[in-house]
C-alpha cells in the first residue's frame, strides 16, 4: 500500500468502526424525491423518505400525479348545493344557483367550515317588476301580483327571468254615470281610485253615497245616490208689487216683480231665480211710493194747485195779465218717475215781434215792436218798386199789418259764389272757378242775367278738399271710429291693418288685417285685440290710396288658468307637469310654485304680492315660493320636481320635510308696466303614510275636492284641514 492509499484506508476504517456501510452502498434519499414530493423523516427516525405533496399520489420518487378530489362527489367533498372544481394539485367549490357561500366568497374550500346556504332573492328591490311581490324558495324564488294588479301574459306564480309574465295594474276605466248624475272629480281610473259624483243641473241629492271606488276586480263600486228634480215652489211676495211669472218652479225659472202704480223699485234686483238649492234667490224688491217735489215756478204765471205730490197730481199754469200764453198746454202731471212732466210754456208780453221780411227789400225801423210801431220797406240796390204798399204797423193783436210791396231786379252787380273767383264776365255772363283748397261739385259754373233782370246763379258748389279719413280715434281699447270725407254717396272700401307686440314677450306678434265696405259718413269697427299689447293700426281708403294711422295699448287681463293634471303623491319629490299651447298669446309673464304645509287652518290669497314666504293671519301655517319661471323659459310644456334643492328665478326649491303634508299651488302671473294680475290652480297634494285629511268644523261640509275647485276661481280662498 503506498502513501496515496493511506487516506482511503483510514476513511474506510473509520466507517467500519462507526458501523456505517461502505462508501459504495451510501444513497442520498432526498435528492431522489419527485418534484411534487417532499423529503420527510421516517416515523421511527430510521432515515428519510419521499412523500407526494397534498393533492398528488405516487411513490414519491418516480411518480407523483394529480389527485382528482372531485371523483368522490361534490356533496361529499364540498357539501350540499355545491359544484366541485378540480385543479392541478388541488380543487375548489362553488354554490349552485340560488345559493351562496357562508363566507360570501364566490369560491371556497370547506376546510374552514364554509358551506352553501339559501340566497334570499327577494331582498333585491323590484325583483318581480312593478306590482309584483316576491316569495323566497329554497334555492330560488317565484312571483305573484300584489292587490290591485293582475297577472299578464301567463299565470301565477311566475319567474320574471324565465317567463314573459308581468303584473298589470287593475284599471276600471271611466266611471259609469247613472241618470241625472255628473262626474265631479276622479283621482284616476286604477285600483283604489275614487270618483265623486254630483247631481246634474236641475237636480238635488236626496240620499245615498256620492263616491265610487275602483276595486281589485276592475269594477267601480256601485253608488246608491238618488237625485230628485229641483222644485222651488211658489215665489215669495213683496209688498206693493205684482209678479210676472209663467208658473214654472224648476231650476232656472225666473219671476219678475213690478211695483204697483204709484210705486217705484228701490231695491237691488227685481228678478228672482230658482237655484240648484231649491230656493228662489236674487230678488231684493223694495217698492216705495213715488213723490214729486214742489212744481217749478214759471215767470209771469200763477199756479192752480192743491198741494198734492203723488203720482197723477196736476198743476195748472195761467199767464199774468198783460202776457200771452205761448204754449198749447198749460198744465203738468206728477209722473211715475217722480218728476213733474216738462211743459213748453212761457208767458210773453204782448208785442208784434220782428216785422216780416220781403224779398229784395230793406227795413227802415226804430226797432220798436209795441202796437203802433211803423216799419217802412224800400227796394234794395239793383231793384225798383214795381207795385204795392210799403208801410206796416204793429197792431193790438200782436201782429204786423201785411204789406204788398213788390221789387223787381235790374240784375245789378255780378254775383259772387262762396269760395270761388270770377275768371271772366260781361254784362250778362259770369264764369266762376273754385279757389285753391276747394273743388267744384256738380252744377253749372256760369251765372246768366235773365230777361226779367234777375241773375240766374251758377249752381256749382265749392267744397273744401279734406283727407278721405279724418277724426280717427280709438274707444273702449278696441273700437275704431273715423269720418269719411266723401263728395258723393259712393261705396268706399277700407283696409284695416294692425300689428301688436308686447314689451315682455317680443317673440309673439299679433299681425292681422280686414276689409270694410261702406257708404256711411261716420264709421265704426271693433277689433278682437289681445290684452296687454301695444298696437299700431292703419286704415287705408282703397280708392283714394290714403292711409291714416293710430296707436293704442290694451289693458292687462287676468291670465287663463294653467292647464294641469291634478294628482296626489306620497313621494317627497313628485314631478309635476304643465301644458301650454304652442300658439298661445295669453298675457302670462311668469309662473310661481307655492308649497303650503297642511296644518289646522290655512288662508291663501292668489292675488297677494309675493316676495318669499307667505303667511296667513288666520292660521299658524306658513307656505313658501319654491320656484319662479319666466314664460320664455317654459315653452309649450314643463316638468317640475318639487324639492329638488335647486334655485328657480332666485327662489330655493327646498326639499319637503318627511312626515309632513303639503298642497302645491301653481300661480300664473301677468305683469305689464305697473299692472299685475294672477290666477291660481291646485297642482298637487303630497301626503305621508300616516296622515288623514278631514274637513274641520270651520268649513262645514266642504270637501277637499271642493277646496281644490275653489282655487280655480282666482279669488281669496280659505282651506280648512284637520289632523286626525
Amino acid at each position: 500500500m503506498d502513501e496515496r492509499s493511506t487516506p482511503v484506508f483510514t476513511f474506510f476504517l473509520f466507517c467500519l468502526i462507526a458501523g456505517m456501510p461502505a462508501a459504495a452502498n451510501i444513497q442520498d434519499v432526498c435528492s431522489s424525491c419527485h418534484v411534487n414530493a417532499t423529503c420527510d423523516n421516517k416515523s421511527d427516525n430510521s432515515g428519510k423518505v419521499c412523500n407526494c405533496k397534498y393533492g398528488f399520489v405516487g411513490n414519491g420518487r418516480t411518480l407523483c400525479q394529480d389527485k382528482d378530489e372531485c371523483q368522490i362527489g361534490a356533496t361529499k367533498i364540498c357539501g350540499q348545493h355545491t359544484t366541485c372544481h378540480n385543479t392541478y394539485g388541488s380543487y375548489y367549490c362553488t354554490c349552485l344557483d340560488g345559493y351562496m357561500a357562508s363566507n360570501n366568497m364566490p369560491v371556497f374550500i370547506p376546510n374552514d367550515g364554509t358551506h352553501c346556504q339559501d340566497m334570499n332573492e327577494c331582498s333585491v328591490s323590484g325583483q318581480c317588476g312593478p306590482g309584483g311581490q316576491c316569495r323566497n324558495l329554497d334555492g330560488g324564488f317565484d312571483c305573484s301580483c300584489q292587490l290591485g294588479y293582475r297577472v299578464h301574459n301567463g299565470k301565477e306564480p311566475f319567474h320574471p327571468h324565465k317567463d314573459k309574465v308581468s303584473c298589470k295594474v287593475v284599471d276600471c276605466g271611466h266611471p259609469a254615470l247613472q241618470d241625472n248624475m255628473l262626474l265631479f272629480s276622479a283621482t284616476g281610473t286604477t285600483y283604489g281610485s275614487v270618483a265623486t259624483f254630483v247631481c246634474g243641473e236641475g237636480f238635488l241629492l236626496k240620499s245615498g253615497v256620492t263616491t265610487s271606488q275602483c276595486g281589485d276586480d276592475g269594477l267601480w263600486s256601485r253608488t246608491n245616490m238618488i237625485c230628485e228634480v229641483v222644485d222651488c215652489g211658489r215665489p215669495p211676495h213683496f209688498p206693493h208689487s205684482h209678479m210676472l211669472w209663467n208658473k214654472s218652479s224648476k231650476m232656472g225659472a225666473e219671476v219678475f216683480y213690478q211695483c204697483n202704480f204709484g210705486y217705484r223699485h228701490a231695491g237691488d234686483s227685481n228678478v228672482s231665480t230658482c237655484t240648484a238649492a231649491g230656493q228662489w234667490e236674487g230678488a231684493s224688491v223694495l217698492c216705495q211710493e213715488i213723490k214729486c217735489q214742489e212744481p217749478v215756478v214759471i215767470t209771469h204765471t200763477k199756479r192752480l194747485w192743491d198741494g198734492a205730490t203723488h203720482v197723477g197730481s196736476v198743476v195748472v199754469y195761467q199767464c199774468d195779465e198783460g202776457y200771452d200764453t205761448r204754449s198749447t198746454r198749460n198744465y203738468s202731471v206728477c209722473g211715475q218717475s217722480g218728476l213733474w212732466e216738462d211743459i213748453d210754456l212761457w208767458c210773453e208780453e204782448i208785442s208784434c215781434g220782428p216785422p216780416q221780411t220781403l224779398p229784395n227789400t230793406n227795413l227802415l225801423w226804430d226797432r220798436s215792436i209795441r202796437p203802433g210801431s211803423v216799419v217802412l220797406y224800400e227796394c234794395i240796390s239793383g231793384y225798383y218798386r214795381e207795385s204795392g204798399d210799403n208801410i206796416s204797423t204793429c197792431q193790438t193783436s200782436g201782429e204786423w199789418a201785411k204789406v204788398s210791396l213788390k221789387c223787381e231786379a235790374k240784375c245789378g252787380p255780378i254775383p259772387l259764389l262762396a269760395h270761388s273767383d270770377v275768371v271772366w264776365h260781361n254784362n250778362s255772363v259770369v264764369i266762376h272757378r273754385c279757389v285753391n283748397g276747394y273743388h267744384s261739385w256738380r252744377g253749372s259754373d256760369v251765372s246768366l242775367c235773365s230777361s226779367s233782370g234777375v241773375w240766374q246763379m251758377a249752381t256749382i258748389k265749392c267744397i273744401e278738399i279734406k283727407p278721405p279719413i279724418g277724426h280717427l280715434l280709438v274707444s273702449n281699447e278696441k273700437c275704431l271710429q273715423w269720418r269719411a270725407e266723401k263728395y258723393e254717396e259712393d261705396t268706399e272700401i277700407y283696409k284695416v291693418a294692425y300689428i301688436g307686440s308686447r314689451d315682455y314677450d317680443r317673440a309673439n306678434v299679433d299681425k292681422r288685417k280686414q276689409f270694410l265696405s261702406s257708404k256711411a259718413d261716420w264709421l265704426k269697427v271693433c277689433l278682437s285685440l289681445l290684452p296687454a299689447t301695444n298696437y299700431s293700426i292703419s286704415i287705408t281708403a282703397m280708392s283714394k290710396g290714403f292711409t291714416a294711422s293710430i296707436s293704442t295699448n290694451t289693458s292687462l287681463t287676468v291670465p287663463p288658468i294653467p292647464d294641469i293634471y291634478y294628482r296626489e303623491y306620497e313621494t317627497p319629490a313628485p314631478t309635476l307637469r304643465l301644458h301650454r299651447s304652442p300658439n298661445s298669446l295669453d298675457p302670462i309673464s311668469l309662473y310661481q310654485v307655492f308649497v303650503l304645509p297642511i296644518d289646522d287652518t290655512m288662508v291663501f290669497d292668489c292675488s297677494a304680492p309675493v316676495d318669499g314666504d307667505t303667511a296667513s293671519e288666520y292660521g299658524s301655517v306658513k307656505g313658501s315660493v319654491q320656484a319662479q319661471m319666466r314664460i320664455s323659459h317654459v315653452g309649450t310644456a314643463m316638468n317640475f320636481t318639487v324639492g329638488d334643492g335647486l334655485y328657480y328665478g332666485g327662489f330655493f326649491n327646498a326639499p319637503l320635510e318627511k312626515g309632513r303634508h303639503y298642497y302645491v299651488v301653481l300661480r300664473a302671473v301677468s305683469q305689464w308696466k305697473r299692472d299685475l294680475k294672477s290666477s291660481c290652480v291646485l297642482w298637487a297634494k303630497v301626503t305621508g303614510t300616516s296622515y288623514v285629511v278631514r274637513v274641520s268644523s270651520l268649513c262645514g261640509a266642504a270637501t277637499v275636492g271642493l277646496i281644490a275647485l275653489a282655487v280655480l276661481l282666482r279669488y281669496t280662498y280659505i282651506w280648512c284641514v284637520k289632523k286626525t
